[in-house]
């Protein structure tokens, strides 16, 4: 079975985040879902509410299947995590050139820690490409229409925060 590892934010998920998802589930059985809570940022949703969030969009909201997607919190090194569930990728999604370089970085320390741990870097499709998650607190903090960027639970649960 081929595994990879999708780690990353999500704070909140965007159709971005899962357009990388269903591709990556084009070339792997079974994509890990890692949200993390590095204590380097801020976080806007709490790590249980990010692991809430992703698993509502993904079985709920997507109708993912639970045998080929899995979502999991880590705080550890994603080649650490790699090691947990036997994956033999990291996917990371780029949306501009402007993440190119920190991901580039990023996997090359990866790979100088475990040779055997591939990185694949995806881009979601061209209308989701320009979506982060910052954009959409951002815009759902301004009372405007973020249904076209994120699923109907994350739309719930940022309308949530801001009330």
């Amino acid at each position: 079975m081929k595994i990879a590892v999708y780690p990353g934010t999500f704070d909140p998920i965007t159709y971005g985040h899962i357009d990388v998802i269903k591709k990556s589930l084009k070339i792997f059985d079974k994509v890990v879902v890692a949200t993390t809570d590095n204590t380097d940022k801020d976080y806007f949703f709490s790590i249980d509410e990010r692991i809430d969030i992703i698993n509502k969009s993904l079985f709920k909201d997507l109708n993912f299947s639970k045998k080929k997607v899995q979502v999991v919190s880590f705080g550890n090194l994603t080649i650490e995590l790699c090691k947990k569930y036997k994956a033999s990728a990291i996917v990371r999604g780029l949306r501009a050139v402007s993440d190119f370089e920190y991901e580039f970085q990023l996997a090359g320390m990866n790979k100088k820690l475990n040779s055997k741990i591939e990185t694949m870097f995806m881009m979601s499709d061209v209308e989701n490409q320009i979506i982060s998650s910052k954009f959409v607190k951002e815009i759902a903090y301004l009372g405007g229409d973020i249904n076209r960027f994120v699923t109907k639970y994350t739309v719930k649960m940022l309308k949530n925060k801001f009330l």
